[in-house]
This record gives structure tokens, C-alpha cells and sequence, in this order.
């Protein structure tokens, strides 16, 4: 026995054990004893509905799902951030300009200040509820599976176009509910994808890059629609697009129906800790707890036959290559929500988050300011529109592979940085360099900054409350958005609609919790990364000796 608690000299922490048994099967999950030299293993039997693994599915039928998703992302996820694209539609077409008052108007102004708060109102209900929503959809998700989420989805993204097309014949202000029905339609579409980064593990983060990219990009239908609208003098009124547009929404439900999963795909890690039938426990010491978790293989290793040698799949993300993969996984929601893994996510989240949307409904108004020229501030803001959708689309491939082969706290590292430049580059005066270089940095850091979080979530707490988890974090963020409409009215009432203050403010405080959270996460990797080191070679120790033992 003193070969099983010591490796070398040094012993083996509890927490280096906890780690070690958290990502290995247990009980019954083992396989049991035995001198076969194939490591016979006899399947348990289960009395309940089996989970979808990547196995039961043909490879031609998973790489339909995941291009179907990325389609629809593209076209429904994320749309209402497409704000600033439309503004200046709703602009044209007078949405609100009754609240002008009658020298604004003898004045001409483009915009007046309570037009603009009313519409910039708009954009942060929807905003937030886009956010706030991620919690009950995660419950959805969880509890009725992608399917049902998705369909909840095209509900929402229906009413939302249907409020829109007739907002002018409605006695009522319909624009607000209009673009809150929008945000809430999205998510529930883009969320219930994320589970498709199961379809080719090897490839998660790949698969998360496309659909946030799609989620980013998506920003572009309001884009097209505003450069057709322009192309037309105004023929293709708000009613014709949003009426053309009940197409995507028929479209979603169309493969709900027929092609998507009911049911989430499963992690290795998941299949292999469903509930078992109660069996008798019998004394049992392999290595299978070693064994790194399995992807393509799921069910050759969960129905080996005696004479089957399953063949290690390959994942460069591990508890070994990626010391956080797993750190809270089999954990119940409320434990792992207590956690600074939670806590310190949660805080930066909410803080970015708010500095992109203020960033998203402002940009005219801060380089109006920052520029002294409306005109240059109208140059910046229509590059911006561009430069949004296919900023989701360039970073793709750059966060995927980001997110496959380097270390989490490289990427949190990573996001503080750009970060931290963006928040230098937007308060420098009467300067297009520094205007256009804010704007290629933001439209890069976006997609990678929702696809980091989204990833760090899967890979910290686990598929198992993925839901409740990043539903909760991005429901935090949501709520917190609402001192944006606090920010504008400071911006423009306290500093006379100069943006750096604000600004300054926002990116110092991200900053600081940004450096606390690299620095926790890279303690913590560099901690557990050499106690699964030193508890694998000790458990090594022990094979060594029991195969002398059984040789002997």
C-alpha cells in the first residue's frame, strides 16, 4: 500500500485525488476485475432511455446539423445587434420623432436627443432581455431538450416580425416589443446549437467559432436590408422586409422537425455517468480511470466485446494538455455557482458585455463628439456595419483555433488585452487611424470574447448544467446592462456628450477584474495541472506493481 499513497517521496494532496476520480468513471462504471488479457468487461443493463451519442448519428448527417445551424444563427441569432445598421432606417421613416421638440425640428437635426434615448431605449431592452432570457432557456434546454427550445424560438422571432411589419398601424408603440420579441427569439435558437459542439468533439472549437461567428454575422441582415432600403429611396419599407422575413422563422421550425436532434448530444463524460440499475459492488482496480475521454469511440468503449481493444480517441483538449477541463464537472448547479470559477466569469461578462452594447448603439454619437465632424462620424459608423459581420466571419478559423490548442488562460489573458486596447483606442480625439483601428480590434474581439465564455462554461462546469450555468451568467450580464441607458444619460447630460469619462471608467473597472480572473484561473491551472501529473504517475506506480504481482 505504500506504493498507492506516495510517488517518490512526496504524497499524494486529496484535492490532486478529488481532480483525478471527478474525470474518471466510478462504482459500477469500472470494469471489473479480471485476468483476461483483453480486460473482458460485461455491459451493465439500463433501464432508461439511452443519451444521444456522437455514434449513433452518421458523420453525413452531423456535419447537415451543424451547417443548418450555422445557416440559421446566421440569420436570426443575433440580428437585433445589427442596430446600428437599422438606426438610421427607423431615422428616415420618423420612428419617434414626435418626441422632438419643435425647435429641433426648425433646426433640421438629423436625430434629436429624445428620439435618440428613445431609441437607444429600444436596443437596451432588447439587449438585456437577449441576456436576461439565457437563464430560462438554459432551464428550457435542459428540461425539453434543443428541439423544443428552438421552436420556442421561432415564436418569439414570428411575433417580433409581425409586431414590426405593422408597428404603424398599431395605436400602440410596437417598435419596442417588436425588437424585444427579435432578441428573445434569437438566443433560443442560438443557444440550443451550442450542444452540436458534441457532434465532433476533436472540433468543439471550431464548431462554437461558427456558430458565434453566425451569431455575429447575423448583424448583417439588418446591413442588407439597409443598403436595399437606401438603393429603393425608401420603396422597401420596414412592412415588405419584416414581412419577407416570417421565411426565416418557417425555416427554423421546418428543420426542428426534420433534421435537428430532439435531444442534446452527450459528452463522453456524460454517457458514461448516466444512471445505472443498482448491481452488487465488487472490489475493482484497472486503469480505466486513466483512460483520456472518449469522443468518436463513445460506444465501442461502452459495448466492447471481450475480444474488442478500443483505440484511444483523439482530443487535444484534457485534464492534461487543459489543467481546468473538468475542474467542476458532476458538481450540482448550486455548488458550482458559488465557486470564484462562477463568480469571477460572471463579473467580467457583465462588465464587457455592457462596454460592447454602449459601444453598439453609440458609435455615431461618440465619434461625433470625438471627431468633431458628423460627417467623419457617419464614415466611421458605415464602415462599422460592414466591418461587424464580417469581423464574426474572419474570426473563425483564429478562434477556433485559439480555443483547440491553447490554454484557457491564454485566451482570458488574450480577451484583457484587447480589451484594454480597445478602451485606449476609443477615447484618442481627431483621429480616423485610431477610429478604424477601434473599430477592426472590436469586431475581432466580439466573436472571440462570446465564444471564450461560452467555452470556458463547457469546459469548467460541464455539459450536464450548461443551461442553468451560462444562462445564469448571461443573465447577470443582461440585467447589469441596464445602467447602459444610466450611461448614455451621463454621457450626454453630466459631460455634455463627450464619451471618454464614461469610457475610461468602464475599461478601468474591466481591467481590474479581468487581471483577477487571468490570475485566478492561471493559479489554479498551474495547481492542478501538477496534482493530476503527480496522482497519474502514482496511480502508474501501482499498475506497475500489481502487474509484478500477477506475474509472480
Amino acid at each position: 500500500m505504500e506504493s498507492y499513497n506516495r510517488r517518490g517521496s512526496g504524497a499524494i494532496s486529496p484535492a490532486a485525488m478529488e481532480h483525478y476520480r471527478s474525470n474518471s468513471p466510478s462504482g459500477s462504471e469500472r470494469r471489473k476485475l479480471s485476468y483476461h488479457p483483453t480486460g473482458e468487461w460485461e455491459p451493465p443493463i439500463t433501464t432508461y432511455e439511452e443519451p444521444t451519442g456522437t455514434s449513433e448519428v452518421s458523420k453525413a448527417k452531423r456535419i447537415l446539423q451543424v451547417g443548418v445551424a450555422v445557416i440559421y444563427c446566421l440569420l436570426a441569432a443575433g440580428i437585433v445587434f445589427g442596430y446600428a445598421a437599422i438606426k438610421p432606417v427607423l431615422v428616415e421613416e420618423g420612428v419617434y420623432r414626435n418626441k422632438c421638440t419643435q425647435q429641433e425640428l426648425d433646426e433640421g437635426v438629423w436625430v434629436c436627443y429624445e428620439q435618440e434615448l428613445r431609441l437607444n431605449l429600444m436596443f437596451t431592452v432588447a439587449a438585456v432581455s437577449t441576456n436576461v432570457a439565457a437563464l430560462p432557456i438554459g432551464t428550457v434546454l435542459d428540461r425539453y431538450g434543443p428541439r423544443i427550445a428552438s421552436i420556442v424560438g421561432t415564436f418569439f422571432l414570428t411575433l417580433g416580425a409581425l409586431f414590426f411589419a405593422f408597428a404603424e398601424d398599431v395605436p400602440f408603440d410596437a417598435y419596442i416589443p417588436a425588437y424585444l420579441f427579435l432578441a428573445l427569439g434569437g438566443p433560443f435558437v442560438f443557444i440550443s446549437s451550442f450542444q452540436l459542439s458534441n457532434t465532433f468533439p476533436q472540433h468543439s472549437g471550431l464548431i462554437l467559432a461558427l456558430l458565434t461567428g453566425a451569431f455575429d454575422t447575423s448583424s448583417a441582415v439588418f446591413l442588407m436590408y439597409r443598403l436595399i432600403y437606401q438603393r429603393t429611396n425608401g420603396w422597401f419599407t420596414p412592412k415588405k422586409f419584416f414581412l419577407i422575413y416570417l421565411i426565416v422563422p418557417v425555416f427554423i421550425l421546418a428543420v426542428q422537425l426534420f433534421v435537428m436532434p430532439a435531444q442534446s448530444y452527450k459528452t463522453a463524460g456524460e454517457l458514461v455517468n448516466v444512471p445505472e440499475s443498482p448491481a452488487p459492488a465488487e472490489p475493482a482496480f484497472t486503469n480505466d480511470h486513466l483512460a483520456e475521454p472518449a469522443t468518436s469511440e463513445t460506444t465501442t468503449l461502452l459495448n466492447a466485446k471481450p475480444a474488442d481493444k478500443p483505440q484511444p480517441a483523439q482530443q487535444p483538449q484534457t485534464p492534461q494538455t487543459n489543467p481546468i477541463w473538468g475542474a467542476l464537472h458532476g458538481k450540482p448547479a448550486l455548488e458550482q455557482i458559488l465557486t470564484p470559477w462562477f463568480l469571477l466569469i460572471a463579473l467580467f461578462t457583465a462588465i464587457q458585455m455592457t462596454r460592447i452594447n454602449y459601444f453598439v448603439a453609440t458609435i455615431r454619437t461618440q465619434y461625433t463628439f470625438l471627431l468633431h465632424s458628423p460627417t467623419l462620424a457617419t464614415r466611421i459608423n458605415s464602415f462599422f456595419d460592414v466591418a461587424l459581420p464580417l469581423g464574426g466571419v474572419a474570426a473563425v478559423p483564429l478562434i477556433g483555433a485559439l480555443l483547440d490548442h491553447t490554454s484557457t488562460t491564454f485566451v482570458l489573458g488574450l480577451l484583457v488585452t484587447i480589451a484594454t486596447t480597445i478602451g485606449v483606442l476609443g477615447v484618442i480625439p481627431d483621429s480616423m487611424g485610431a477610429a478604424y483601428a477601434n473599430v477592426v480590434l472590436f469586431v475581432l474581439y466580439r466573436p472571440l470574447y462570446y465564444t471564450a465564455v461560452s467555452d470556458y462554461s463547457a469546459k469548467v462546469f460541464g455539459f450536464e448544467t450548461f443551461g442553468k450555468v451560462y444562462g445564469l451568467i448571461i443573465c447577470g450580464a443582461g440585467l447589469f446592462n441596464f445602467v447602459q441607458q444610466g450611461l448614455d444619460a451621463l454621457t450626454h447630460r453630466g459631460f455634455g456628450g463627450d464619451p471618454v469619462p464614461v469610457n475610461l471608467g468602464l475599461g478601468g473597472v474591466a481591467l481590474g477584474v479581468g487581471v483577477g480572473l487571468v490570475g485566478f484561473v492561471g493559479r489554479r491551472s498551474w495547481g492542478v495541472g501538477r496534482e493530476v501529473e503527480g496522482a497519474s504517475g502514482a496511480v502508474g506506480e501501482v499498475e506497475d506493481g500489481h502487474r509484478t504481482n500477477g506475474r509472480a
